[in-house]
């Protein structure tokens, strides 16, 4: 959805074309992908057909890039999607490396859930991690979420399958 929304220390607006170089940062790195579900960019020109493919005036769907205020640089972006049938959302976010650590990433989710709550119909979020992935746990569980049941995820183009906890926090 095209908005903006301000936290303490980021700007989260709608991610676009324009913001190619920047995701492609984190989306080539092999530190940040390895437990995405997409498959690592190896050239720019992947990154902007997934960019072009998103559709910011969808109601449904908010896909933000997190905007450092001191430096105006896109560092990560999320988003929530609405499952079809219900108002129940999904969240996922990614990051770049070298700011991990720093609660940006539950910064810019909590800003970005209260935001769709009080604009739509929300009664859970829901996400999913690979069990691995314990820094990716620890934001879920910063937001609120807990533990529901264990489950599986692949990578889009089938390289790699992740036993993942599946985590929800209920409104």
């Amino acid at each position: 959805m095209n908005v903006t929304i301000e936290t303490e220390r980021l700007i989260l607006r709608p991610v676009t074309v324009d913001d190619a170089e920047a995701v492609f940062k984190w989306a080539s790195d092999p530190v940040v992908n390895k437990y995405m579900i997409y498959p690592l960019h190896k050239n720019i020109s992947v990154t902007k057909g997934w960019l072009e493919s998103i559709d910011i005036n969808d109601p449904n769907s908010y896909e933000m890039a997190f905007v450092l205020k001191e430096t105006g640089e896109v560092i990560g972006t999320g988003g929530m999607y609405c499952r079809s049938g219900d108002d129940r959302w999904n969240i996922g976010y990614n990051i770049r490396h070298d700011q991990w650590g720093k609660g940006l990433v539950p910064e810019a989710m909590q800003a970005l859930i209260d935001h769709v709550r009080s604009t739509r119909k929300v009664s859970a979020i829901y996400g999913e991690f690979a069990k691995e992935n314990k820094k990716s746990g620890r934001v879920m569980e910063k937001l609120g979420m807990t533990y529901v049941r264990d489950g599986e995820y692949s990578k889009f183009d089938g390289s790699a399958t992740f036993p993942c906890n599946i985590y929800e926090r209920v409104f």
